[in-house]
């Protein structure tokens, strides 16, 4: 058996271990504390609401164990159980050589993953999340989403896909740099249109109409030094009953976005802490460092790929006898999270670090007290557990645990 094979073996043995392991800590912790509520919530979450709450996560990852299952297997069957190299051969007879083989060999991949797992997004939806009544979808909304995401992917994914196999075969050795130089530009444009573009697709967006909490509004911008294309609210409550807000694009395409479920269920003084809190990511340059930092790992990646796509092992080690660009390219992004997985922790640290830096920014122009009402009541509401595994939530979570996060703020109250 080819070296290879065995280290890739061993990886995927290792993380597919690792993340059964964090589920089974996540659940036993979870449910050890489904009776009581931490004292820092105690006032204003009931016990039967943290009994949801801690029922809700364990469903979430039971179903997230069946995930890991499929998604390891499905793995094996594409490189060592020869799925790749059939779908290759048989692309290769219908199309012949060239880059429409390539774009139908990765394209074949991703909708046959995405079929399978097609019943566990099912099952979440209208199963787990209709069983806590969170779910607002209903099978023709969902069946219609899917079309287009579908339809939207193609449209953008296939011209890229094209654009980046054609560099990948005409640009050199130093192919990498002209595939990430067009991988940024598409990431970058696709921020730029997303808002204005991508999203009405999906969900209908009107202007906010609360006219005290616009000028409120306003005014916090004016105060944080933010411009954005205006304030709108998301009809988020079509397909369920869970709530945020966010900011999205770039420059001149930045618009502030708030589920109607949200502004249903916040005061004024608590919806302008947490658009603080927003806020506090853009001005601390929080965005501009993750975009940076996917930009320094997929250049790092793309150079790691140019390395192994002359090297013969890394081809039969993963079981594929057809040594072309395209499956190169799917053997590196399949494979990819199974040697990348143990480093989670430290893009988790970092997330977090980002949460806490933007809470001190909302208490400094908004109010620390408010954020915290707010930051109860979206526990509250989408039944988040208050009770996370420390080791599960370091490799998982990009927010800190609502104990420690509550206690920054409350420590912050004391020094602001």
């Amino acid at each position: 058996m080819p070296v290879f094979t065995l280290i890739f073996i061993a990886a995927l043995l290792l993380t597919t271990a690792t993340r059964l392991w964090l589920a089974q800590r996540h659940l036993r912790h979870v449910r050890s504390h489904r009776d009581t509520v931490p004292p820092d919530f105690a006032e204003h979450i009931g016990l039967e609401s943290h009994q949801k709450a801690a029922d809700y996560s364990c469903a979430k990852t039971r179903l997230g164990v069946a995930h890991i299952i499929v998604d390891a297997a499905l793995l094996l069957v594409f490189t060592l159980g020869g799925g790749i190299q059939a779908l290759a051969d048989f692309w290769q007879g219908l199309l012949g050589a060239g880059l429409w083989r390539g774009v139908a060999l990765i394209a074949s991949v991703l909708v046959i993953s995405s079929l399978l797992e097609l019943p566990l997004s099912l099952y979440r939806t209208f199963v787990i999340d209709a069983r806590f009544n969170f779910n607002k979808m209903t099978i023709g909304l969902f069946l219609a989403d899917l079309l287009k995401q579908t339809l939207i992917g193609a449209a953008l994914g296939i011209p890229l896909l094209l654009g980046m196999l054609w560099l990948m075969e005409q640009m050199g050795t130093h192919w990498w740099l002209y595939v990430w130089f067009a991988w940024m530009s598409f990431n970058l444009l696709i921020l730029l249109l997303y808002p204005t573009v991508i999203a009405p697709i999906f969900n209908k967006f009107t202007p906010l109409q609360d006219q005290a909490l616009a000028t409120r509004i306003e005014t916090l911008l004016q105060k944080c030094g933010f411009k954005s294309q205006g304030l709108f609210v998301m009809d988020g409550s079509r397909r369920t009953s869970h709530g945020n807000a966010y900011f999205s694009g770039l420059g001149a395409s930045k618009r502030i976005v708030f589920f109607d479920t949200l502004l249903s269920r916040l005061n004024h003084d608590e919806i302008e802490a947490v658009l603080a809190h927003e806020l506090g990511h853009f001005k601390r340059r929080h965005v501009v460092k993750r975009i940076a930092a996917m930009f320094v790992l997929s250049l790092a990646g793309l150079w790691l790929l140019g390395w192994l796509m002359p090297q013969p092992w890394f081809y039969q080690g993963l079981g594929v006898a057809t040594r072309s660009t395209d499956t190169a390219l799917l053997l590196f992004l399949l494979i990819s999270p199974v040697f990348t997985f143990l480093f989670h922790p430290l893009s988790s640290l970092l997330s977090r670090k980002h949460e806490f830096e933007a809470d001190r920014y909302a208490a400094e122009n908004a109010s620390a007290k408010q954020l915290i009402h707010a930051l109860v009541k979206l526990y509250n509401d989408n039944a988040a557990t208050l009770t996370p595994d420390p080791l599960h939530s370091l490799f998982y979570d990009s927010h800190p645990a609502a104990g420690q996060r509550v206690a920054h703020l409350r420590a912050l109250m004391t020094h602001i």
